[in-house]
């Protein structure tokens, strides 16, 4: 069962980092002008307040997946990687922690500004809390990924 959860944390995530990174690109790099576009000019295109809830949602249930596996990581491969003394892999899964606990802080700020796409005056916010959430998101997807290649649950 464990590993079952485990595998639906991991897929969660994906879905996750997909909808953020999209989201993130469409607000940060915009696609100007018509023409014939390209693979990454499409990728920009979406409309980043689609991907809202969808990122609230996915977050939610990606961290509480996460949290119902983190025992098991506590006590099966961070005892395997501390007894190894691979302290930086340990580390950075505390460093992970971290990030993500801020992404999660930052949800509420997250959908309160992305609430109303239209206000021009909350431009500059969304995208900096766009970019924050993505790089959170895109640091724990990949210390959790590293890590798991190391030592799986």
């Amino acid at each position: 069962m464990m590993t079952f959860l485990f595998v639906l944390h991991g897929l969660c995530a994906v879905l996750l980092l997909g909808a953020i990174t999209h989201q993130a690109l469409s607000v940060w790099w915009p696609v100007k002008g018509g023409g014939n576009p390209t693979f990454m000019a499409r990728f920009r295109a979406v409309k980043a307040a689609n991907y809202v809830n969808a990122v609230i949602v996915l977050f939610i249930v990606t961290f509480a997946l996460g949290a119902i596996v983190y025992p098991n990581y506590r006590i099966g491969a961070r005892v395997f990687m501390e007894n190894l003394r691979m302290s930086a892999a340990v580390g950075s899964f505390e460093v992970k922690e971290h990030l993500v606990s801020f992404a999660l802080g930052l949800l509420p700020a997250y959908w309160y500004f992305w609430k109303d796409p239209a206000a021009k005056d909350q431009v500059r916010t969304r995208k900096i809390i766009v970019l924050l959430m993505a790089v959170f998101v895109w640091a724990g997807f990949l210390v959790g990924h590293v890590l798991n290649n190391i030592r799986g649950v």
